[in-house]
């Protein structure tokens, strides 16, 4: 095989493991997303019990990353501690680890068994959680074949004789390997699959233990600094935990590195052969931090929050806006300011809807209070957008902007109705419930707590549309209101149904329980009108839902949805 043959099939493999990679993790935020966010502050009481959460959620979505960016928007809207949030990240980088070592077990076998019963599974259902339960075993399928082929496109190398040049001149500068794996790690947005790439090399005589160990210390400081470059904008109580742990897990990994340059470390202590050195010393690393670090989650969170929080002391919210007036004669980077605000509203309403249903279950003053701000920052923002749209639009935009202009408008009006029912009306009828001391009945929870399910995820169709403008995006989101109507239907007329039957329970909290369906709902209505600018265009938007006798069709027609 050709030098260049070889590379395109490393970089195909290093693809499908990256792809592989994601799509476990997205089926598992799309399966249990919004009852992982909803129990998540129960769970995570304490440091300890917050590290074993966290560790258990990143072998669960097979991502330290995914479930550090969980846990600082919690932490950012105040329904979990930011020590318990950074607890939960060193737990989640120590899950990480143990991944890396399950995925390297002889598990042939595994693979062909989870390619098919993932893909039966996907195939032959409609419900989503089991849909979501083939995507993962497809996706676990995927990531096992794609070490195959790592392990098979490397194989050359060994022959190579401009390896041993690399090897060598990384192998003599620890520094220089530590800071390629850091960056390499950053590149691919996943320790995982960079360590896992690390030993499939090893493990093909590539790579010697000494430097794969470098390696893996400097993957550790670029998996900690992904988290930290994606919410580099975000407002500091929600950076504040991936930077902590940056701080603690990149700061050990850089005087790990110093140690094994003036101590050098006997690599045979972590067991046979390269490829288990690496994992086991992967480990070893990730379980001291967390033993060492886990005392001082709590003052390296709070200093570092007073650091990211002192300058917003001195500025409004307003300086922090991206609506920025000097571009209003460029309306392509005007309206691309005007969406990246409107990203932000949607970014809020979604932590809003995922924790409102909390306060059904319990009367949490601090959920209360994070939901009602969330609802002044969306509708500052809605204000603000407005304004700005107002301006863009007295200096007579072309046909295209002004269309642009009455979607985004439109968007974010719907949005901020959406906040004021999700802050306003669903609270209220928590609090009443528990002044009376009412409770739902286990067949209605559940319909609510599946209606609820259902709308989350369709708001992040609707999210995904603004940016994307995708039509097929717009169309699934209006046959997944489509989907929620069929099911407040059914969960309506169960609730009648136990109605019928007398049940106590039923008709003490029919009036709360048909309220909320109502609520969630008209949130779903609100969200699904982000689509019909998108499916409008495409002329695929009908002009009326009703349908009138033939004779009659031509004249009555007169618009609608």
């Amino acid at each position: 095989m050709s030098g260049a043959a070889m590379l395109v099939h490393l970089a195909g493999a290093v693809a499908l493991l990256l792809y592989a990679t994601r799509m476990v993790r997205t089926g598992v935020e799309r399966a249990g997303g919004p009852l992982l966010r909803r129990h998540l502050q129960r769970a995570m009481s304490g440091p300890l019990r917050a590290a074993l959460v966290g560790t258990v959620l990143a072998i669960a979505f097979q991502s330290a990353t995914a479930v550090n960016l969980l846990l600082s928007s919690l932490a950012g809207s105040g329904l979990i501690a930011g020590a318990a949030a950074l607890a939960g990240a060193l737990g989640a980088d120590l899950g990480s680890a143990l991944v890396v070592r399950l995925l390297t077990l002889d598990l042939s076998l595994a693979m062909p068994l989870a390619l098919v019963a993932g893909t039966v599974i996907f195939l032959s259902t409609e419900r989503r959680v089991w849909r979501q339960a083939g995507r993962i075993l497809v996706g676990a399928g995927l990531l096992l074949l794609s070490l195959q082929l790592i392990g098979q496109a490397s194989e050359p190398l060994r022959e190579s004789r401009f390896l041993p040049l690399v090897i060598g001149f990384l192998a003599g500068d620890p520094f220089t390997a530590f800071l390629v794996a850091a960056i390499g790690a950053w590149l691919f947005h996943s320790s995982v699959a960079f360590i896992l790439l690390i030993v499939a090399l090893a493990a093909r005589g590539v790579v010697p233990a000494e430097l794969g160990l470098d390696l893996m210390l400097g993957a550790n400081l670029g998996g900690a600094l992904i988290a930290v470059m994606l919410t580099r904008g975000a407002e500091p109580a929600v950076r504040a935990v991936p930077l902590a742990n940056l701080a603690l897990r990149g700061g050990a990994a850089a005087l790990a590195l110093a140690a094994l340059t003036v101590f050098p470390f006997p690599p045979d202590l972590l067991g046979a052969g390269a490829a288990n050195q690496v994992l086991n010393g992967h480990i070893a690393f990730n379980l001291a931090i967390l033993v060492l670090a886990l005392p001082l989650v709590r003052p390296t969170h709070a200093v570092l929050l007073r650091l990211l929080s002192r300058p917003a002391d001195t500025t409004t919210d307003l300086a922090a806006t991206a609506l920025d007036d000097s571009v209003l004669g460029q309306p392509a980077l005007a309206l691309a300011n005007v969406t990246r605000e409107v990203v932000g509203i949607c970014g809020d309403v979604e932590a809003m809807l995922g924790s409102v249903l909390e306060l059904y279950e319990r009367p949490d003053e601090a959920v209360r209070q994070a939901v009602h701000r969330l609802d002044d920052k969306i509708d500052l923002a809605h204000r603000e957008i407005k304004l700005y749209l107002a301006r863009l639009a007295a200096l007579d935009p072309d046909a295209a902007t002004a269309r642009r202009i009455e979607e985004l408008l439109a968007a974010c009006i719907a949005l901020e109705q959406a906040g004021d029912v999700t802050s306003g009306n669903l609270p209220a009828h928590a609090a009443r419930m528990h002044d009376r001391g009412l409770s739902f009945s286990p067949e209605g929870w559940q319909e609510l707590v599946e209606l609820h399910g259902l709308l989350v995820a369709d708001a992040r169709l609707a999210f995904n549309v603004i940016v994307s403008r995708d039509r097929d995006t717009a169309l699934a989101l209006v046959r997944a209101k489509e989907r929620f109507r069929e099911a407040e239907r059914r969960a309506t007329a169960r609730h009648f149904g136990r109605l019928r039957d007398r049940g106590i329970r039923s008709i003490e909290t029919s009036s709360l329980h048909l309220d909320t369906i109502r609520d969630l709902k008209q949130i779903n209505s609100l969200l699904a009108t982000l689509a019909y600018p998108v499916l409008e265009e495409e002329g695929w938007l009908a002009s009326s839902r009703i349908r009138l006798p033939a004779s009659r069709q031509p004249e009555q027609q007169t618009g609608g949805i």
